[in-house]
């Protein structure tokens, strides 16, 4: 393994997540960076009107709000959620879904899903 990617790999703390995220969530990060991009993949399509910064946020633990830039790719059925200010290092973040989102038949996510994490 090359001497630089064993420092990317530790680059995002993962602090806690909503039960059953554990193997979903992964890191993909090419540089270090506090303007990174989340991507969320979903098994179906999505109502457009569903994805916004109401329905799909960032915090801080102390719960101020992040401003960030949220794109929906239709072609692929992704979500990108991109800090429009960088992250700050060794300070703990929430990304938030809410149960808001819904696919374009209408259903709504079963649960609010969270992901705590902070970059090292």
């Amino acid at each position: 393994m090359e001497k630089g990617r064993d420092i990317m790999a530790k680059y995002l703390e993962f602090e806690s997540m909503t039960e059953g995220l554990e193997n979903k969530v992964v890191q993909n990060l090419k540089f270090r960076t506090g303007n990174f991009l989340w991507k969320i993949k979903f098994n179906v399509p999505l109502d457009p009107s569903t994805v916004n910064n109401v329905n799909l946020y960032v915090t801080s633990v102390n719960l101020a709000p992040l401003r960030t830039s949220i794109r929906y790719n239709s072609m692929d059925n992704e979500i990108e959620i991109e800090p429009l200010e960088p992250y700050a290092q060794n300070e703990s973040y929430i990304l938030n879904i809410t149960t808001n989102v819904a696919s374009a038949g209408g259903k709504h996510l079963k649960e609010p899903l969270q992901v705590q994490f902070k970059i090292e």
